[in-house]
């Protein structure tokens, strides 16, 4: 199985890593052209362009300005442990050991405006890109029509791969925003997409509580990342943090988990 993620807003660049292994991103001649359009832009106009507010225009028209290759170390972090947002607290990437790593090398993408599609140690600079801003480009009007197919194909040479190389079952588990899986064309794909869903108890009913799934999301990739998950079915034990597979209420591409906090 492949397992997408969104990529996360806050960053954390201050934090030394907990491994020295990395890698490089495969599309860095993309990424460098979206930074060359954005290095036009003032940060008044990023700022009309991402609603951001002027500090925040002003950082990241700092870091399209110092964005540059080749990445190392010393300019660079490994994406899964740049991002902090609540996806990335929930994975707890900075407790895996190197083992848990190589797995989750192989089995986790993180979707990326800029990069396109992230591997877990590929080193990235900081940036400000979501998947849904309308940056006028050479291939369209925005940056789905910038990645087009290509984000979708090199999902499925890695799941053509898996299927290669014995694995139980070719599935790609979406954990990602809707915003950020738009850039994914799931007709296109060789293998089944299974979307779980994470619901929490409140106010007489279960619900989707942003935070919370946002969260578990994570959670469930390293609930996959822990056992070693093969197959859609190694899945529905999920029980970190208290959710629980409830069959009733799910389909089989799209499992249902509950949580009920008294």
């Amino acid at each position: 199985m492949i397992f997408v993620l969104s990529p996360a807003k806050a960053l954390d660049y201050d934090t030394p890593p907990t491994t020295q292994r990395h890698s490089d991103p495969d599309y860095l001649d993309d990424a460098q052209e979206l930074i060359d359009l954005l290095k036009q832009r003032t940060p008044a106009e990023i700022a009309a362009l991402m609603k951001l507010s002027d500090p925040l225009a002003t950082l990241n028209a700092a870091r399209y300005e110092s964005w540059s290759r080749p990445f190392s170390r010393d300019n660079a972090k490994q994406a899964v442990l740049a991002f902090n947002g609540d996806v990335y607290e929930g994975l707890q990437a900075t407790t895996l050991d190197e083992t848990a790593l190589d797995w989750a090398q192989q089995h986790v993408r993180i979707l990326s405006g800029l990069y396109g599609l992230l591997r877990p140690l590929d080193l990235m600079q900081a940036y400000r890109l979501e998947m849904g801003t309308r940056l006028d480009n050479a291939r369209g009007r925005n940056l789905y029509a910038f990645w087009g197919d290509k984000i979708t194909d090199a999902l499925n040479t890695l799941l053509r791969a898996e299927r290669d190389a014995g694995d139980d079952e070719a599935a790609l588990v979406n954990l990602a925003s809707e915003e950020y899986f738009k850039s994914v064309k799931p007709a296109r794909l060789s293998a089944r997409v299974v979307t779980p869903v994470f619901e929490d108890w409140k106010s007489g009913q279960y619900k989707i509580i942003s935070f919370y799934a946002k969260r578990a999301r994570g959670l469930m990739v390293r609930y996959a990342i822990d056992r070693r998950a093969r197959a859609v079915d190694d899945l529905l034990g999920f029980d970190y943090e208290g959710y629980a597979f409830d069959a009733a209420s799910s389909d089989p591409d799209r499992p249902v988990f509950r949580r009920r906090q008294d």
